[in-house]
C-alpha cells in the first residue's frame, strides 16, 4: 500500500512588527501579517506562485493540487518539500514530487482563471466541467448549531485580533471546531483544510460545515462541493457566481453571519428553525 506523503516541516514568522505614527503624531509599533511568495514545482515543472502567510505551506500545497484536480488521490503525491529561501528574491520555493508524475500537466494548467479576492486565487479552465461529477451531502442546521458555531469562531484567537487583514477558514464536524486556519487570502486558507482533510484521511460527513469570513465567490462554493460538504456559513456575502452555483450543486449557503444574524441564501429549508 503507498504511504502518505512525505513533509517537511517548514516554518516561518506570521507576523511583523513595523512602526506607524498616528493622526496625532504618536509613534507606535503594530504587527502586520506577514505576506509571502511561494512557487509550487510539481516534478520540477513550476505550475504556479501563491501568496500566503505560510502557516501551513505543505498541506496548501496539498490542497491547491487536491482542488485544482492536478491529482485524484493523496497517495500519488510522494513527498512535499518546501524552502522558504530557495526561490528568487526571497520567495519560497515548493517541491512536489509525485510517485508515477501527472499526465499532461502543461495542458491541464494552460488555461487560468484568475479568481476575485484578496491573494488572487486562480482556478484551471477544465475545474468547472466536472460540476455533475460532485457529490455534495443533502445536510441542514439547526438554529442553536448556527449560533453556537458563530460563537465559536468568535471566541477563537486569531491573527486577525492582532494584525488584522487575514481571512479565516474552518471545519466544523458535529459541533467540534475540527480546523481552523488564517491566510492573505479565503482561497488558500479552504486549500489548507482540503490538505489536513487528505492528510487525515477524513471525508466529510452530513454533519460537516464550513465556515469562512470571506465572500463566497464561485471558487469558495466549488472548493466546499469537491469537499463533499453540504452547508457553507459566511460572514461576508455572496457572488452571483457563488449562488448560482451554490443552487446548482444543492449547497445551503449562508451569509452575512454575526452573532445571532445571518441569510439564507440557498436551501432555505435546510436551515431549521428552533422550536
Amino acid at each position: 500500500m503507498t504511504s502518505l506523503p512525505r513533509f517537511t516541516q517548514a516554518h516561518c514568522d506570521l507576523t511583523r512588527q513595523i512602526e506607524v505614527v498616528d493622526e496625532q503624531g504618536v509613534r507606535s509599533l503594530v504587527a502586520i501579517p506577514a505576506e509571502r511568495a511561494l512557487t509550487i514545482y510539481v516534478d520540477k515543472q513550476e505550475v504556479v506562485t501563491l501568496m500566503t502567510l505560510g502557516a501551513n505551506p505543505e498541506l496548501l500545497v496539498l490542497g491547491y493540487l487536491r482542488n485544482q484536480r492536478l491529482v485524484s488521490e493523496v497517495t500519488q503525491v510522494e513527498s512535499i518539500t518546501v524552502d522558504w529561501e530557495a526561490g528568487e528574491a526571497g520567495a519560497g520555493v515548493a517541491a512536489v514530487r509525485t510517485h508515477t508524475g501527472i499526465a499532461d500537466l502543461r495542458a491541464l494548467t494552460d488555461k487560468r482563471v484568475i479568481t476575485t479576492g484578496c491573494g488572487q486565487g486562480s482556478v484551471f479552465g477544465d475545474v468547472m466541467a466536472h460540476l455533475d461529477l460532485l457529490q455534495v451531502h443533502n445536510a441542514s442546521i439547526t438554529q442553536a448549531r448556527l449560533h453556537a458555531l458563530l460563537n465559536t469562531i468568535r471566541l477563537q484567537e486569531t491573527i486577525y485580533k492582532s494584525a488584522g487583514t487575514v481571512h479565516g477558514c474552518a471545519l466544523f464536524t458535529g459541533d467540534t471546531l475540527s480546523i481552523y486556519v488564517e491566510d492573505v487570502g479565503r482561497h488558500n486558507a479552504i486549500d489548507v483544510i482540503a490538505g489536513w482533510m487528505w492528510m487525515q484521511q477524513l471525508r466529510a460527513g452530513i454533519d460537516a460545515v464550513f465556515y469562512t469570513t470571506g465572500r463566497l465567490t464561485s471558487e469558495m462554493v466549488l472548493k466546499s462541493a469537491q469537499m463533499g460538504i453540504g452547508v457553507v456559513v459566511s460572514r461576508n456575502g455572496i457572488t452571483q457566481m457563488g449562488y448560482d452555483l451554490a443552487q446548482r450543486l444543492g449547497l445551503c449557503a449562508i451569509g452575512r453571519a454575526r452573532n445571532r444574524r445571518y441569510l439564507v441564501y440557498t436551501a432555505h429549508e435546510r436551515v431549521l428553525t428552533d422550536a
